[in-house]
């Protein structure tokens, strides 16, 4: 069963640092491009980043842009968002998914997997 899972999230104080992972099984990411979203409470989901499976460009939303990085071991069969300077409104469940290419990334549509998230809070 092909599948997505994320990991990593947990509790962090503002300034602090955390590092999600999404990992694939019963299938490969090497030529999906995947996108990390996020969803706080009340609030749409929100496109974070994306990388490429052919070239491994990456997309930022400004909103995290000189903050996130995302990354992908396809050995691993996994991908990174290592996240950085973690303010309080990035609080959210964090979702990664696979398409054909990032695109338009940040549109929920024309993902063909989802994981079920994992929940990042920041707060002192």
């Amino acid at each position: 069963q092909a599948q997505l899972v994320e990991s990593g999230g947990g509790l962090v104080q503002p300034g602090g640092s955390l590092r999600l992972s999404c990992a694939a099984s019963g299938f490969t990411l090497d030529y999906y491009a995947i996108g990390w979203f996020r969803q706080a409470p009340g609030k749409a989901r929100e496109g974070v980043s994306c990388i490429s499976g052919t070239d491994y460009t990456t997309h930022y939303a400004d909103s995290v842009k000189g903050r996130f990085t995302i990354s992908r071991d396809n050995a691993k069969n996994t991908v990174y968002l290592q996240m950085n300077s973690l303010k309080p409104e990035d609080t959210a469940v964090y979702f990664c998914a696979a398409r054909d290419v990032c695109g338009s990334y940040y549109y929920t549509d024309d993902y063909d997997y989802w994981g079920q998230g994992t929940q990042v809070t920041v707060s002192s």
